[in-house]
């Protein structure tokens, strides 16, 4: 896609870099170990033209290696991107949310499933903003912005999980966003009842597994 600048304030002082923005992008991501800074400069300002000293370089980052520091700018800074990137990533967020709603969203007024074609034409209608997060943990904002241009549902499943005390810390976060209600047990154990869209049971489970080792109790109840 070409070069960028990619920048992180330190100490006070903005510091910059050119790149090349695809080999950031996938260095910042953790999809690549190489990247390659263009020129051996760090700048205070690239416009400018104005360089980084080597005693705020060593102030900064305990180097002046502009290939060390390159990396730590581009993996806690900003990668600076092009209004193409920026649609491209965007339509990849639109097609998540679509593609969650056409396999796990109905019409409850006709018991049928909704075409993808009419879910993403509902979110152009609603103005839906579609954030740079997971789709479930979005998905009942989404959701409250179509009911209002069409009729939608998704499905749920009801569970009852039990997490041991020693556990509840790792497991909040995960069972926070489905809670339907809560109630801790005089031993400091957590039971909730929580609503979990059918699509994505298995991944909840497997989850939650990974965060109480296996020691959560999930039992299915009536709706």
């Amino acid at each position: 896609m070409g070069n960028t600048t990619a920048r992180l304030k330190k100490g006070g002082i903005e510091f910059e870099i050119l790149v090349d923005m695809d080999e950031a992008l996938k260095f910042r991501k953790g999809e690549s170990d190489f990247l390659e800074v263009l020129g051996d400069r760090v700048f205070t300002n690239i416009k400018r033209g104005d360089v980084a000293s080597k005693q705020e370089l060593e102030v900064a980052f305990g180097t002046d290696d502009s290939l060390e520091i390159g990396k730590e700018i581009v993996k806690k800074g900003e990668v600076l991107v092009d209004q193409d990137h920026r649609d491209e990533e965007q339509e990849k967020k639109v097609k998540q949310v679509v593609d969650f709603l056409a396999t796990n969203a109905m019409d409850p007024q006709s018991g049928r499933a909704i075409s993808p074609e009419r879910i993403k034409s509902a979110l152009k209608e609603a103005h839906v903003h579609i954030k740079n997060m997971p789709v479930e943990n979005q998905i009942q904002d989404i959701l409250d912005s179509l009911s209002k241009v069409i009729p939608i549902k998704i499905e749920t499943r009801k569970i009852k999980v039990t997490v041991p005390a020693i556990q509840t810390g790792k497991a909040y976060g995960i069972l926070a966003q489905y809670k339907e209600r809560e109630n801790w047990l005089s031993d400091g154990s957590l039971e909730a009842i929580v609503n979990i869209p059918a699509g994505i049971l298995i991944d909840f489970y497997e989850k939650l597994n990974a965060v109480t080792h296996g020691s959560a109790l999930a039992e299915e109840i009536s709706q």
